[in-house]
């Protein structure tokens, strides 16, 4: 199937690496021009190594609004505008531990929120009016299965908070064709994987053999998924060919057993 990508103009915030990486690799690969977002310059020349097409690197760190408008005005001035983006700048979730609520900070939950939920927003408002204009466009929020659980509340109140901006943006913008939709990953096999793997192993005196089976048990599909295969379902919603699908929040975690969700 022809995702109708080509020449399109994207921007992948959270650019350099795991989740958002392999989003822009897979944009790439249908032929749309990717800007890879990140903090660190050195970072972002590797990333774009790995990727075979028309690339911008660009810093821009997402907690800074002016620093949010300077990366998309860059865009705009280099490509005439802005058809996709996707959202993924985020701090990673896992691995560390999870506070109980009484040692759980009010500093714990602003930066999870600040990063994620309105690193989202800024981004999503400075390329809106290139979307608005052009009539078109497609906004894609990395989110995570966190918002269908419990167990940590920092992270869901971010993820929850994620779909909600999601199904607000889809209704205000949906009228000007440009449609907004939330992926929400699991586990999901990146470059981190490994230290987390070794991480738990020795906190709990178990093989990370031990470990990956656990984490595997807790998918559908019993194995853990990649970033590629998230990014696979990424580039499908930031196609035309994905215009039925707006303001909902989709899981790619490979699925969830005993879980209903509608």
């Amino acid at each position: 199937m022809d995702l109708g990508l080509a020449g399109a103009r994207a921007i992948v915030t959270g650019a350099s690496r795991g989740i958002g990486l392999a989003c822009a690799q897979a944009l790439a690969a249908e032929g749309a021009r990717v800007a890879l977002v990140a903090r660190t310059a050195d970072d972002l020349t590797t990333a774009a190594a790995t990727i075979d097409g028309e690339t911008l690197e660009l810093t821009a760190d997402t907690t800074d609004d002016a620093a949010v408008r300077a990366m998309v005005a860059a865009v705009t001035d280099a490509w005439g505008g802005v058809d996709v983006l996707v959202n993924a700048a985020a701090r990673p979730a896992g691995g560390a531990s999870i506070p109980s609520l009484v040692d759980l900070t009010d500093e714990a939950v602003q930066v999870e929120f600040d990063t994620k939920v309105m690193g989202y927003l800024r981004c999503a408002r400075a390329v809106a009016p290139s979307m608005i204009d052009q009539g078109s466009g497609r906004i894609v929020n990395i989110s995570g299965l966190n918002a269908r659980k419990t167990g940590s509340i920092a992270g869901t109140i971010r993820n929850v908070a994620v779909a909600a901006l999601t199904a607000n943006l889809a209704d205000e913008l949906g009228p000007h064709g440009v449609n907004v939709t939330c992926v929400h990953p699991g586990i999901t096999d990146t470059e981190r994987i490994p230290a987390m793997l070794a991480d738990q192993a020795a906190k709990r005196g178990v093989s990370e053999d031990e470990v990956r089976a656990g984490l595997e048990a807790t998918t559908s599909l019993r194995r853990i998924i990649t970033a590629a295969e998230v990014a696979d379902v990424v580039t499908f919603l930031a196609s035309p060919r994905a215009v039925a699908v707006t303001g909902d929040s989709l899981g790619a975690g490979g699925g969830q057993p005993g879980v209903v969700h509608y």
